[in-house]
Protein backbone atom coordinates (compact mmCIF):
# COMPACT_ATOMS: atom_id res chain seq x y z
CA UNK A 1 0.00 0.00 0.00
CA UNK A 2 2.86 2.27 0.83
CA UNK A 3 4.36 1.64 -2.52
CA UNK A 4 1.14 2.65 -4.24
CA UNK A 5 1.00 5.86 -2.20
CA UNK A 6 4.60 6.69 -3.06
CA UNK A 7 3.98 5.99 -6.71
CA UNK A 8 0.93 8.22 -6.72
CA UNK A 9 2.88 11.00 -4.98
CA UNK A 10 5.67 10.64 -7.55
CA UNK A 11 3.18 10.90 -10.41
CA UNK A 12 1.55 13.96 -8.83
CA UNK A 13 4.95 15.56 -8.36
CA UNK A 14 5.94 14.82 -11.92
CA UNK A 15 2.66 16.29 -13.18
CA UNK A 16 3.19 19.43 -11.08
CA UNK A 17 6.72 19.75 -12.42
CA UNK A 18 5.54 19.24 -15.98
CA UNK A 19 2.78 21.81 -15.51
CA UNK A 20 5.28 24.22 -13.99
CA UNK A 21 7.74 23.78 -16.86
CA UNK A 22 4.97 24.14 -19.40
CA UNK A 23 3.78 27.35 -17.78
CA UNK A 24 7.29 28.64 -17.25
CA UNK A 25 8.82 27.64 -20.62
CA UNK A 26 5.97 27.46 -23.12
CA UNK A 27 2.95 29.40 -21.94
CA UNK A 28 4.59 32.79 -21.78
CA UNK A 29 3.11 36.08 -22.98
CA UNK A 30 5.66 36.13 -25.81
CA UNK A 31 4.70 32.64 -26.99
CA UNK A 32 0.98 33.42 -26.69
CA UNK A 33 1.42 36.54 -28.83
CA UNK A 34 3.51 34.57 -31.36
CA UNK A 35 0.94 31.80 -31.68
CA UNK A 36 -1.86 34.37 -31.91
CA UNK A 37 0.07 36.21 -34.64
CA UNK A 38 0.62 33.01 -36.59
CA UNK A 39 -3.08 32.14 -36.31
CA UNK A 40 -4.06 35.62 -37.51
CA UNK A 41 -1.66 35.35 -40.47
CA UNK A 42 -3.15 31.98 -41.40
CA UNK A 43 -6.68 33.39 -41.09
CA UNK A 44 -5.97 36.48 -43.22
CA UNK A 45 -4.06 34.45 -45.82
CA UNK A 46 -7.03 32.09 -46.11
CA UNK A 47 -9.37 35.03 -46.53
CA UNK A 48 -7.13 36.60 -49.14
CA UNK A 49 -6.93 33.34 -51.08
CA UNK A 50 -10.69 32.99 -50.88
CA UNK A 51 -11.20 36.51 -52.24
CA UNK A 52 -8.61 35.90 -54.96
CA UNK A 53 -10.42 32.76 -56.04
CA UNK A 54 -13.76 34.57 -56.03
CA UNK A 55 -12.36 37.49 -58.02
CA UNK A 56 -10.81 35.07 -60.51
CA UNK A 57 -14.12 33.31 -61.13
CA UNK A 58 -16.02 36.61 -61.39
CA UNK A 59 -13.45 37.93 -63.88
CA UNK A 60 -13.85 34.76 -65.93
CA UNK A 61 -17.64 35.14 -65.93
CA UNK A 62 -17.30 38.80 -66.90
CA UNK A 63 -14.96 37.90 -69.75
CA UNK A 64 -17.38 35.25 -71.01
CA UNK A 65 -20.28 37.70 -70.84
CA UNK A 66 -18.32 40.35 -72.73
CA UNK A 67 -17.46 37.79 -75.40
CA UNK A 68 -21.09 36.75 -75.62
CA UNK A 69 -22.14 40.42 -75.89
CA UNK A 70 -19.68 40.99 -78.73
CA UNK A 71 -20.90 37.86 -80.51
CA UNK A 72 -24.52 39.01 -80.14
CA UNK A 73 -23.66 42.48 -81.47
CA UNK A 74 -22.02 40.95 -84.53
CA UNK A 75 -25.01 38.68 -85.03
CA UNK A 76 -27.40 41.63 -84.75
CA UNK A 77 -25.33 43.61 -87.25
CA UNK A 78 -25.31 40.65 -89.65
CA UNK A 79 -29.07 40.22 -89.36
CA UNK A 80 -29.59 43.95 -89.92
CA UNK A 81 -27.48 43.84 -93.08
CA UNK A 82 -29.38 40.75 -94.23
CA UNK A 83 -32.68 42.53 -93.63
CA UNK A 84 -31.49 45.52 -95.65
CA UNK A 85 -30.39 43.20 -98.47
CA UNK A 86 -33.76 41.44 -98.54
CA UNK A 87 -35.48 44.84 -98.81
CA UNK A 88 -33.20 45.97 -101.67
CA UNK A 89 -34.22 46.08 -105.32
CA UNK A 90 -31.29 43.81 -106.25
CA UNK A 91 -32.70 40.98 -104.17
CA UNK A 92 -36.20 41.49 -105.51
CA UNK A 93 -34.90 41.40 -109.09
CA UNK A 94 -32.81 38.30 -108.39
CA UNK A 95 -35.80 36.46 -106.92
CA UNK A 96 -38.02 37.53 -109.81
CA UNK A 97 -35.47 36.22 -112.32
CA UNK A 98 -34.58 32.94 -110.60
CA UNK A 99 -37.81 31.81 -108.95
CA UNK A 100 -40.46 33.36 -111.17
CA UNK A 101 -38.61 33.32 -114.51
CA UNK A 102 -39.21 37.01 -115.23
CA UNK A 103 -36.96 39.06 -117.50
CA UNK A 104 -36.25 42.75 -117.91
CA UNK A 105 -37.65 44.60 -120.94
CA UNK A 106 -35.45 44.06 -124.01
CA UNK A 107 -33.95 40.81 -122.73
CA UNK A 108 -34.56 37.41 -124.18
CA UNK A 109 -34.55 34.27 -122.10
CA UNK A 110 -32.27 31.49 -123.28
CA UNK A 111 -32.81 28.11 -121.72
CA UNK A 112 -30.02 25.60 -122.10
CA UNK A 113 -30.50 21.87 -121.75
CA UNK A 114 -28.67 19.96 -119.06
CA UNK A 115 -25.24 18.67 -119.97
CA UNK A 116 -25.11 15.20 -121.40
CA UNK A 117 -23.08 12.45 -119.82
CA UNK A 118 -20.59 12.75 -122.67
CA UNK A 119 -20.02 16.46 -121.98
CA UNK A 120 -19.70 15.87 -118.25
CA UNK A 121 -17.13 13.12 -118.72
CA UNK A 122 -15.10 15.25 -121.14
CA UNK A 123 -14.38 17.83 -118.47
CA UNK A 124 -13.59 15.22 -115.83
CA UNK A 125 -10.73 13.88 -117.89
CA UNK A 126 -7.43 15.66 -117.59
CA UNK A 127 -5.00 15.97 -120.44
CA UNK A 128 -2.05 16.19 -118.09
CA UNK A 129 0.43 13.42 -118.28
CA UNK A 130 1.77 12.43 -114.93
CA UNK A 131 5.49 12.25 -114.51
CA UNK A 132 7.02 9.24 -112.85
CA UNK A 133 7.97 9.71 -109.23
CA UNK A 134 11.41 11.15 -108.66
CA UNK A 135 13.04 11.74 -105.34
CA UNK A 136 13.64 15.22 -104.02
CA UNK A 137 17.41 14.75 -104.35
CA UNK A 138 17.19 13.93 -108.05
CA UNK A 139 14.97 16.97 -108.65
CA UNK A 140 17.56 19.20 -106.93
CA UNK A 141 20.35 17.72 -109.09
CA UNK A 142 18.29 18.44 -112.19
CA UNK A 143 17.57 21.98 -111.02
CA UNK A 144 21.13 22.84 -110.03
CA UNK A 145 23.14 21.09 -112.73
CA UNK A 146 20.65 20.61 -115.55
CA UNK A 147 21.14 16.85 -115.38
CA UNK A 148 18.30 14.58 -115.43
Amino acid sequence: MLNLKETSEKIKTQLRRARYFWRKDYITPRNIVTVGGILMIIYFTGGALSMLSRNWSLEEKLSNLRLEKTRMEVEIETLELERQYYKSDEYKELIARTKQGKIAPGETMVTLPDNSNEAKSKYRETNETTRPYRSNFSRWIEFLFGLG
